[in-house]
């Protein structure tokens, strides 16, 4: 059957042969019935990539041409991890984000990927986005205490409390608390209690 639509499509357009492609994978990744986004991987054109504007993973200049390199010697060996809250809205880098920049910016890369990137994607909220950013940047141990610092207050306005932060983060309440400090103490004790210290 597979060999049948290959035959068919042997002489199609690249931009079909991606349609089918995704096709394809989608119907194999619904067929298996294992709900990793690793096993679900399409092609979407670069365009339609867009980084986040929170992402606290920093690389240095040697690193990201580390980087490059690799990507041209041994081809694009992860696909960018990706999520839309909704249909037809541009893909937002959940993880991935230098290697979409490079992939992006670098002409030969681009040209040998056609302009397509191999995304999974992810259906989630912004905040749950934020928080599968910093899963994804600590497990590599790439995350920076500043910007961690950020997006833990950006989750504590977003009403979730330090217990779901600090589950959701893999971070012990200590840490939860020491980074709500490193935003502000008005900030990190705003709701909590405290009893008089000094009664006269």
């Amino acid at each position: 059957m597979l060999t049948k639509i290959i035959e068919q499509y042997k002489n199609a357009s690249f931009e079909e042969k991606v349609e089918v492609y995704n096709r394809i994978t989608q119907q194999l990744y619904d067929f298996l019935g294992l709900e990793h986004p690793a096993l679900n991987i399409h092609l979407v054109p670069i365009e339609q990539v867009e980084g986040n504007d929170y992402n606290p993973n920093k690389v240095a200049p040697p690193e990201m041409r580390l980087l490059e390199l690799s990507i041209r010697k041994d081809g694009l060996t992860m696909p960018v991890v990706v999520a839309s809250e909704k249909k037809g809205e541009k893909w937002v880098v959940v993880d991935g984000f230098h290697r979409t920049a490079v992939c992006r910016e670098t002409e030969d890369i681009r040209r040998g990927l056609k302009g397509y990137l191999p995304v999974s994607t992810l259906s989630k909220n912004l905040e749950s986005r934020v928080a599968s950013t910093v899963r994804h940047n600590m497990a590599r141990g790439t995350h920076q205490v500043e910007l961690s610092a950020k997006l833990v207050a950006f989750l504590k306005r977003n009403d979730w409390s330090n217990y779901r932060i600090g589950e959701e983060l893999g971070m012990d309440p200590d840490e939860v608390l020491r980074l709500r400090q490193i935003t502000g103490l008005a900030e990190a004790f705003q709701d909590q209690e405290f009893s008089r210290s000094w009664d006269l």
